[in-house]
């Protein structure tokens, strides 16, 4: 499933899926253990950490919304190697204290990072200098008072993808990474005319999924599963739901796309993805409403899946069939998603508690490390030997202290 020398390059990792390899990666750790640094992040962000070579790119934004900015961290060191102010805003609606006016989490390759704010902006930055490349800010939607941006976009070959699900517009779009303009605009096949505003709206991060010998884009929106074709943002099956407000990504696995559909009722479908056209009565192939996830993104290991909601309920589920194996309540509140690196799975819950668990069966609890300060939100990032966290002031470098 991963590759050798894999990057943790967009939001869930290499593939977008939550799995990285590691050799090293740390089983303990504390404010005063194992730390090889901690930075200040300046202002507001969750959107998570993201890594190319020796650099560490993720977006802050003032508590009102009014500066928007991409921060550049030497991976080694720590010290902030960029602090670039993208976009100023002039009147940005409210959003509610759980969320951040940079939430959507970055995407990098060489030698550019691609940063996004929601309908406030989006823009291509050069990794050597700092530069700003081009700018969007004309792909506007309402998020809807209260709520903000979320959705991250993500590279699939010549393009920058996103979704925009606001209460206004709802579409996918595809950018030229190169220039920034529009490759291909794709609007959701939805008629919301009856649907109220506040439920039209929606926060994932399309995936790419094999479609046979070809590949195919899974997208999550308000009232309905997408599946488009990414070369051209065509069509190609649709299941229809009640939810909104989605944020999780999906996975693939077991020859079966698993994804969430609401975000007040959360309920996880299995759905076979070799369909054409409109796919909800024939191709579900499971669902499951105890305990799902309204923001982590599940995690397929092999045959097992596994989800934590917000509560901390860790479910395993046989992936093929959605047969419950286990549910365990950890402490605390989970927003971010987990990890799956070295054979064991990470959970990190937003008091900054994380408990490392084989994926088995039966629960197996390896470790469970804290920090003292702040709350946690965003996903961490992980290279060969070390965790990248985020906190609400911080960045930290995790990683086994050498011996001497």
């Amino acid at each position: 499933m991963s590759l050798a020398n894999e990057q943790w390059s967009q939001f869930r990792g290499p593939e977008g899926n939550g799995h990285i390899n590691t050799t090293s990666l740390p089983l303990e750790w504390s404010e005063n253990k194992n730390i090889s640094w901690k930075t200040a992040i300046h202002d507001r962000g969750w959107s998570s950490p993201v890594i190319w070579n020796n650099q560490i790119w993720m977006t802050t934004a003032t508590k009102n919304g009014k500066k928007m900015f991409a921060l550049c961290v030497d991976k080694e060191t720590g010290k902030i190697l960029y602090d670039i102010h993208v976009f100023d805003v002039e009147s940005p609606q409210a959003i509610t204290i759980d969320n951040t006016y940079a939430s959507p989490t970055p995407v990098i390759e060489e030698s550019r990072a691609y940063v996004h704010f929601g309908t406030y902006g989006t823009a291509c930055i050069d990794t050597s200098s700092g530069d700003i490349i081009w700018t969007r800010r004309d792909l506007k939607c309402d998020h809807e008072n209260g709520a903000g941006p979320a959705s991250s976009p993500f590279l699939f070959n010549d393009y920058l993808i996103f979704n925009v699900d606001g209460r206004d517009v709802q579409y996918v779009i595809a950018l030229d990474k190169e220039s920034g303009k529009t490759a291909w605009k794709t609007n959701r096949s939805i008629d919301f005319s009856s649907v109220q505003v506040n439920q039209r709206k929606a926060y994932g991060t399309p995936l790419i999924i094999p479609r046979g010998k070809e590949e195919q884009m899974v997208s999550i929106g308000a009232k309905g599963v997408f599946s488009y074709d990414p070369q051209n943002g065509k069509e190609l099956w649709k299941a229809l739901h009640r939810g909104w407000s989605i944020a999780p990504r999906p996975v693939y696995g077991e020859g079966l796309v698993f994804t969430m559909i609401d975000r007040d009722r959360p309920e996880l479908w299995a759905i076979r993805p070799d369909g054409n056209g409109d796919v909800t009565d024939s191709h579900i192939a499971w669902k499951s409403s105890k305990r799902m996830p309204p923001r982590a993104s599940p995690l397929i290991v092999g045959e097992l899946l596994f989800v934590v909601d917000r509560n901390g309920y860790i479910s395993c589920l046989e992936a093929k069939t959605g047969k419950l194996f286990w549910q365990e309540r950890m402490k605390g509140s989970f927003s971010a998603s987990p990890i799956h690196t070295n054979g064991l799975i990470y959970f990190f819950n937003e008091d900054t508690v994380c408990t490392i668990i084989k994926p088995a069966r039966k629960l197996e609890v390896v470790a469970t490390n804290k920090l003292t300060e702040g709350q946690l939100m965003a996903t961490p990032a992980i290279d060969n030997n070390s965790i990248y966290i985020r906190t609400a002031k911080n960045l930290y470098k995790i990683k086994v202290a050498s011996r001497r």
